[in-house]
């Protein structure tokens, strides 16, 4: 199965892409491969606990990929940075399953406008739940969000060996361009 092989189907219309909408209010129940519910939504103000433990379960190498360094700890500062969301300039998702009745965080995934009609895009899930579409599922939604608020494009620095996020973003449906150089892929991605 794609990964996100729907979002050149359901992005909205240009024309219906500037009616009003709340990405902080965003929240959607979608089915895994699996027959798993996981629900995609803003990140919410009490997310910070939940979003931290989803890091600590990251293994250094999935920390390594997002990050680019070896980093086991957030600092105050950049944890601030993380959950202090503004939902304009800078809109965060997480994925959210249910696991032994608790509500739980197994990833998230955030665009960061770097000028207008372009945003760079991150995207992270633990590793026990990497490979079950929750990454594709995640980059559909910031997608469809970003589009909805003018941005054109998404880029995102991918390290070469991250082959997952490679092919997260191959199979995205979304227009991708690709360029390299030692030790860093520039990766954009066409919503429009």
């Amino acid at each position: 199965m794609r990964l996100c092989g729907r979002c050149s189907g359901i992005l909205p219309k240009p024309e219906e892409a500037t009616m009003a909408f709340l990405p902080s209010d965003h929240s959607e129940i979608e089915i895994l491969p699996d027959g798993s519910a996981v629900e995609i939504r803003a990140l919410a103000e009490d997310d910070r606990a939940g979003m931290l433990a989803a890091v600590d379960r990251m293994s250094e190498r999935s920390l390594y990929q997002r990050f680019f360094a070896f980093k086991r700890c957030l600092t105050e500062r950049e944890i601030e940075f993380y959950v202090d969301i503004d939902f304009t300039g800078h809109v965060a998702l997480v994925a959210v399953l249910e696991e032994d009745g608790q509500p739980l965080i197994v990833g998230g995934g955030r665009y960061i406008v770097v000028r207008p009609g372009r945003a760079e895009v991150a995207i992270a899930v633990d590793d026990a739940h990497q490979g079950r579409g929750i990454g594709g599922l995640l980059l559909h939604h910031l997608a469809v969000l970003a589009q909805r608020a003018g941005i054109r494009e998404l880029v995102a620095d991918i390290l070469p060996e991250n082959r997952a996020m490679m092919k997260l973003c191959k199979e995205s449906g979304l227009g991708m361009k690709a360029s390299y150089e030692p030790g860093t892929c520039h990766v954009t991605l066409q919503l429009r």
